[in-house]
């Protein structure tokens, strides 16, 4: 298990670029309607517009590694509402309200904010 230890900034860094660039996907999907949208999000519309500009800025901030822990902490908050508002009303469990990206949003942001940026930040935290 050490030999590991020696590696984990680098994983958690390769961790935070991917989960960060899958975030900001989801932002440019609904406010831009691109990557498979069917149409944009009406400027200002709550909550669909707001949450995917959280998603766009705070998922760029985690990619790049630019105030990661806050940008982190706002994303995973962004995701229970989520989680807890749109898809928990229509079932318990994650897999049968087509809750799972939130949650594992949720879930993943949150460890990042705990963790920091790792390795290959442009920032500090």
């Amino acid at each position: 298990m050490n030999r590991l230890d020696a590696i984990r900034d680098h994983a958690i860094g390769l961790f935070r670029i991917v989960i960060g660039f899958l975030f900001a996907c989801h932002g440019v999907k609904t406010i831009f309607g691109l990557l498979g949208a069917h149409a944009p999000a009406a400027v200002g519309q709550w909550p669909g517009w707001w949450a995917a500009l959280i998603q766009l800025v705070a998922g760029t901030l985690v990619f790049l590694g630019i105030g990661t822990r806050g940008a982190a902490l706002l994303g995973s908050g962004s995701m229970a509402f989520a989680y807890f508002t749109v898809h928990a009303p229509n079932s318990l469990w994650p897999i049968q309200n087509g809750g799972e990206q939130a949650a594992l949003f949720c879930w993943t942001l949150l460890v990042l904010a705990f963790t920091g940026p790792g390795r290959f930040s442009l920032g500090g935290c």
